[in-house]
């Protein structure tokens, strides 16, 4: 299978790499000074996971240089951030048909379903993704922890299942854990109710992930958040497990003390952010069900966000 990452930062990058190793023929899209590098010292990933390595040569190019290229990839990883999608949707319809499986890895919960709508003609799935990675350097990726993990699917049965086994077959024999789900409406979500209370307490206090490991009013803001989530799932009709909040305290304490939600990173330059789809959209979510959402009230509000 040909595989293209559209958005090659942390994330996309670990995909990508992580695959080509194994001899999987994967084109990455870039730009600026990450391309630069990337073209003259090959992608470095610095990984807890595996061994450290470099991946050189590496197809990687910019979003024009692939349309003109003419290629039709089979795989296509959607790893922008959730503000740059709309910018992306031209490449993709020009560059996918009938065959093609897309699979959005946004932080922002129903991506895929909503872009399904505008891609009619091609096969648009869901997926979520359990990393910590960021570009370090130009042409640089730091990947932090052991987790690895890719989650996508269908909202039910498929007759897309077997090219998705070979895509999972693939994931599993490049180091890169996966779970293919049929009910991903719902496995979405459950990475929405850790990384969006993560985030969002990470941004509002500008605190790392180890002041929230610790009892205290940040800790107890991202239960809070957590709790809102969970009432927002019961509100929608999502099933999500009952011990959430046990579950995210675990999560929350095996990360590394100096971690930061990459939202939390673009606030602090200044940057576009995701906090429209981590923080904002749970408020509006939550007043169309007419529900309350206090914490992430507080925070939405805090940013100055109005209902």
């Amino acid at each position: 299978m040909k595989y293209l990452i559209v958005g090659t930062g942390g994330t996309g990058a670990c995909i990508g790499s992580f695959l080509a190793k194994k001899g999987h023929d994967v084109t990455f899209i870039a730009r600026g000074k990450h391309l630069q590098a990337i073209h003259e010292k090959g992608l470095t990933i610095k990984s807890d996971r595996i061994a450290p390595f470099n991946l050189k040569p590496v197809k990687a190019m910019t979003t024009e240089e692939y349309i003109q290229s003419n290629e039709k990839p089979d795989v296509i990883f959607i790893a922008v951030k959730g503000y740059a999608l709309e910018d992306i949707i031209p490449l993709l319809a020009k560059i996918s048909d009938e065959n093609t499986i897309i699979i959005p890895i946004l932080n922002i919960y129903g991506t895929g379903y909503k872009l399904a709508k505008k891609l009619p003609h091609t096969n648009v799935i869901e997926g979520c993704i359990y990393i910590v990675a960021y570009i370090s350097a130009p042409g640089e990726i730091t990947q932090k922890g052991k987790i690895f993990r890719i989650v996508f699917g269908t909202r039910g049965q498929s007759p897309l299942k077997p090219k998705l086994e070979q895509i999972a077959t693939d994931l599993e024999n490049s180091d890169i854990s996966v779970v293919l789900s049929e009910n991903i409406a719902d496995d979405t979500f459950r990475k929405f109710v850790l990384i969006s209370p993560y985030a969002s307490c990470g941004a509002y206090f500008d605190i790392p992930a180890g002041v929230m490991q610790k009892p205290g009013k940040e800790q107890d803001l991202f239960i809070a958040l957590t709790k809102d989530c969970i009432n927002l799932a019961q509100a929608y009709n999502i099933n999500i497990p009952t011990n959430s909040i046990d579950i995210n305290l675990k999560t929350l304490n095996a990360m590394t003390p100096d971690t930061t939600a990459s939202m939390q990173k673009d606030l602090q330059k200044g940057s576009q952010s995701e906090i429209d789809g981590l923080i904002f959209e749970v408020v509006r979510m939550a007043k169309a069900k007419n529900i309350a959402v206090p914490a992430y009230e507080l925070v939405a509000k805090h940013f100055g966000f109005i209902a």
